[in-house]
């Protein structure tokens, strides 16, 4: 239900929808691929834009069957080859050129069913219900302490994280321990400096990075993708303007 008609007619005209992830940090963590590398960067642009053309095919092909959404006459897609504007030499590697450019015939024939495909929401909640890290954000933390209502002290550890500590020989309750006081991995003796890498949470991924990242999922996708960049106490205004700035030039939402 809408709050006026003609909010309702516009959603209905141009039936905008939004497929997102969730997720990802697990996946890179079960990768062993840092957060804040140019390999994971890449992974995540190849991923979203796998998402993006296979939407972008099945929405053609409801267009077939359903027609496109009423507002095609005179939209980015109406005979201006818009996949081919905007992906044209820009591959990350799983779709080509020549891929965009039927896509954009096919749209020129039958129209595409849906204005928007792709959106990348936080998932909050339902990353929880599904035990998975939300949207395209770094894990928070890697263990937590959790008080029970007896006073008694439990550790919740990442299960991944956990696995991985095992299998490589530092998984300990005081490590653990140090941890959840930390709130990091980066300093913690005893453990090397790939597995720092490969699990880093949200405050030891530099704002760049933060930004590259949200960059590499942005090309592929058509709404806003939710992002959260994350700043040390001492951050000063310039490298809150340097971060909005780089954000800029790489064309972020």
């Amino acid at each position: 239900n809408y709050p006026l008609p003609k909010i309702a007619e516009m959603v209905q005209n141009n039936r905008k929808i939004g497929l997102g992830v969730m997720g990802w940090a697990d996946m890179l963590m079960k990768l062993e691929i840092s957060y804040n590398s140019e390999e994971g960067t890449k992974l995540a642009a190849q991923v979203m834009e796998f998402i993006d053309y296979h939407s972008k095919v099945e929405a053609i092909e409801l267009a077939k069957l359903r027609g496109s959404f009423h507002n095609f006459k005179g939209s980015i897609y109406d005979g201006q080859k818009f996949l081919q504007t905007k992906y044209v030499g820009k591959s990350a590697g799983m779709i080509t050129d020549e891929m965009w450019a039927e896509l954009d015939s096919e749209i020129e024939k039958y129209g595409i069913r849906n204005a928007t495909t792709t959106c990348i929401a936080p998932t909050g909640t339902i990353s929880m219900i599904a035990s998975a890290s939300g949207g395209v954000e770094p894990l928070f933390g890697l263990v937590f302490m959790r008080n029970v209502m007896d006073g008694t002290e439990m550790l919740e550890v990442n299960p991944i994280f956990k696995a991985y500590a095992e299998e490589h020989g530092f998984y300990t309750d005081a490590i653990m321990r140090q941890i959840s006081e930390d709130g990091t991995i980066a300093h913690v003796n005893g453990v090397d400096e790939k597995s720092k890498n490969i699990f880093a949470t949200a405050h030891d991924v530099s704002p760049y990075w933060h930004v590259k990242m949200q960059a590499a999922f942005q090309l592929h996708t058509d709404n806003a993708v939710s992002k959260t960049v994350n700043f040390v106490e001492s951050a000063t205004r310039q490298d809150i303007e340097d971060t909005y700035v780089l954000a800029y030039e790489n064309n972020l939402k």
